[in-house]
């Protein structure tokens, strides 16, 4: 009898040894990131389908095999569009979940807060946000990386739409968020460099909800353009605002635009709205033969199958960041035993050594001196809204 019971204790001895080491070996076969968006806050509509977007990477690519059989786990924060939550977020990440890199923020100014503190522990950041300054100087910036086309590019393909149409005199809206800020100096600059004056210059809150004030100041003015800097629902109101105050002089915005709910929410006042951004939103339009086209209409059709509504730039940028990272973590080899500070390291040098790879905004080629690699001309497409909001390239519309 004393045997028996030994026996079942030995047994049950091994078969609890066994399952720690099940365990313990499955959780050594995961390969932790950490995602942080604007999932709610003024920038939601940027940090949603971001969210879901590697949502839907995460999970194709574990139903796949994993990387090297080693599941991918995305730990999800919300920064309520919120500088310093995102901090507060991205201390978490590194310190206590101890993830391999960062993908996000959505925004420029909650990248801008968590660079140092990525770049001061040595943690890849892959910002969906568009200021220059997220990656910008090179030597504060050997960790960050981002995806969406700088915002100089965009200044500069504005510019030079304004010209083309021979107009010498614009004004300039912003919201007061470092997004806009950084536009509008990128703006100030560039205007002058390029031989257009700037004739009124106004901002706004990003919860305000009436900007006839600032637009009365821009209709007294000479200007024949507006061109309006903003990732926030206010920039649905200046097109209706400027439809009931009877301005006729086109109005320009920033890639900030680059979701059809901005559309949507202007109504019958987003016809004639100019702005550039990635193919994303013309991917019905291209060409077959088109460099993109298979990459933007393989995440078009994922996205909209399992999501339903249409997809955003945004998710784009998203899409782009998680492909990036898979990239250079499959090109150096990392796998879940691997030291942290090695791994992180090597994910950074894959990153910054990415050439030739399509994504949703463009044909990426990194460098130590280019962390978003993206060329100004073959990353950004003119587009126009026509007649019951369909999106449509500037160069469709006008033949």
């Amino acid at each position: 009898m004393k045997a028996r019971q030994i026996f079942i204790l030995v047994a049950v001895l091994a078969v609890a040894s066994s399952c720690f080491i099940s365990a313990h070996a499955q959780q050594k076969r995961t390969l932790k990131i950490g995602a942080i968006f604007s999932v709610t806050g003024k920038a939601a509509w940027l940090g949603e389908p971001e969210k879901k977007t590697v949502q839907m990477v995460m999970e194709k690519v574990n139903l796949a095999g994993g990387i090297d059989r080693a599941n991918l786990e995305v730990i999800f924060e919300d920064d309520e569009t919120s500088e310093s939550k995102a901090v507060s977020s991205a201390q978490k990440l590194i310190d206590s979940d101890k993830v391999l890199a960062i993908v996000g923020p959505s925004t420029s100014g909650s990248s801008l807060a968590i660079k140092p503190i990525c770049e001061k522990a040595k943690v890849p950041m892959i910002s969906c946000a568009a200021a220059e300054a997220i990656v910008k100087p090179v030597e504060e910036s050997t960790f960050i990386f981002k995806t969406p086309q700088i915002d100089s590019h965009v200044v500069i393909r504005i510019l030079e739409q304004i010209k083309k149409m021979g107009i010498t005199k614009i004004a300039i809206m912003s919201e007061s968020l470092p997004f806009g800020k950084l536009g509008r100096m990128q703006l100030q600059n560039y205007s002058k460099e390029m031989g257009v004056e700037i004739v009124a210059d106004e901002t706004y809150g990003p919860a305000d909800t009436d900007m006839k004030p600032q637009l009365k100041k821009i209709a007294a003015s000479d200007a024949q353009a507006v061109v309006n800097w903003s990732i926030v629902p206010a920039q649905s109101i200046v097109p209706k605002d400027m439809k009931a105050l009877g301005m006729k002089i086109p109005l320009f915005q920033s890639h900030g635009f680059g979701n059809i709910k901005y559309i949507e929410a202007a109504g019958d006042a987003a016809e004639g709205i100019i702005f550039p951004a990635g193919r994303l939103l013309v991917t019905d339009r291209l060409p077959r033969d088109h460099f993109q086209k298979k990459v933007l209409w393989n995440y078009k059709y994922d996205y909209e199958r399992r999501y339903g509504p249409p997809v955003s730039t945004f998710g784009g940028h998203a899409n782009d960041a998680m492909r990036l990272l898979l990239g250079a973590m499959r090109a150096k080899k990392v796998t879940p035993t691997m030291d942290l500070a090695t791994a992180r390291q090597l994910i950074r040098d894959g990153l910054e050594e990415t050439r030739n790879y399509v994504g949703t905004a463009g044909l990426f080629n990194m460098s130590p001196t280019d962390h978003t690699g993206l060329d100004k001309y073959g990353s950004l497409e003119m587009l126009y809204v026509d007649k019951g909001g369909k999106i449509v390239s500037l160069s469709e519309k006008a033949k």
